[in-house]
């Protein structure tokens, strides 16, 4: 089943003064008005089961963050970004206002998630990265942009998600001591490359999340990494931490299928001292997911 999510994020560049470029000395300073159309978000899997077939980037709560970007080469033109949580940042959720010269661009649009103390980064249209803790949901799209003339453009753009999503939960309940749980991925990254959508950097990180548990103890936590292919099989380990960040119990699940825009899950036990490691089942159907248990 194939979700599609339409953002309609139009750059009204209202209020600017735009010089004619009739004269041909002066084509290589006007600013010229460009439109720009972010819809038809790609999602293919339904276990991003909080978006919805149709839907604006105001009612999507995933997307926390929108950074826009225009490039002469990998000379930053123009660049800003809206924090839906931070009205400072912009009038309307979605708009945005700029002028360009005449010339030749990559435009480079990113939606996120977003969360206090995250720092992201967009250098290039080939670099940008969470440099914070953990990477978050990611749609991304580049696009060449020629700029001829003061004609204003229209611009649709397509933007898709790029990340995956790895879902652990427990099958028993955790102990009191248990504080804190630490993944660690053995391969991907929290950089990527904005017009392939893959990751940078492929030697792996560690995420640690607390306050993830059910109402029955058991656990569920949800984190995101960028892959160096579009599937990419790797190791994961999984460690219960106390307090003081001591480990109480830890698990290596291998050869852990991951895919750009699907979400894997692993299921098991976790806290019991005695917990065997399960053979692994993992079912193939992509559009359903992956559940891996161990």
């Amino acid at each position: 089943m194939k979700h599609k999510i339409f953002y309609s994020l139009a750059l009204a560049f209202v209020g600017l003064t735009f010089t004619s470029c009739s004269v041909k000395e002066d084509r290589m300073h006007c600013l010229v008005p460009v439109t720009v159309h972010l819809n038809n978000i790609s999602v293919s899997m339904e276990e991003f089961s909080d978006t919805r077939a149709v839907q604006d980037v105001e009612d999507y709560d995933g997307i926390k963050a929108i950074d826009l970007a225009f490039y002469e080469g990998n000379t930053e033109v123009f660049k800003t970004t809206q924090i839906r949580s931070d009205g400072t940042t912009y009038t309307t959720f979605g708009e945005f206002e700029c002028a360009l010269p005449i010339g030749n661009y990559t435009l480079v649009a990113i939606a996120r998630g977003y969360s206090e103390g995250d720092v992201f980064t967009l250098t290039s249209p080939t670099s940008a990265a969470f440099t914070s803790e953990r990477a978050r949901e990611t749609f991304c799209a580049t696009q060449a942009v020629t700029v001829t003339s003061d004609d204003p453009l229209d611009l649709s753009v397509t933007l898709n998600r790029i990340i995956a999503r790895l879902n652990i939960l427990s099958t028993d309940v955790h102990s009191a001591s248990v504080t804190r749980i630490r993944t660690t991925y053995a391969a991907g990254g929290k950089s990527f490359n904005p017009s392939t959508g893959l990751a940078t950097v492929n030697s792996g990180f560690t995420v640690t999340n607390s306050g993830f548990w059910e109402q029955d103890g058991t656990l569920h936590v949800s984190n995101y990494a960028f892959l160096a292919t579009d599937e990419q099989t790797m190791d994961i380990t999984l460690e219960a931490l106390d307090a003081d960040d001591h480990v109480l119990f830890s698990k290596l699940v291998p050869n852990v299928p991951l895919k750009r825009n699907r979400v894997t899950t692993l299921s098991g036990a976790m806290f019991t001292t005695d917990a065997s490691m399960l053979g692994f089942q993992v079912e193939t159907d992509w559009l359903e997911g992956n559940t891996v248990n161990y």
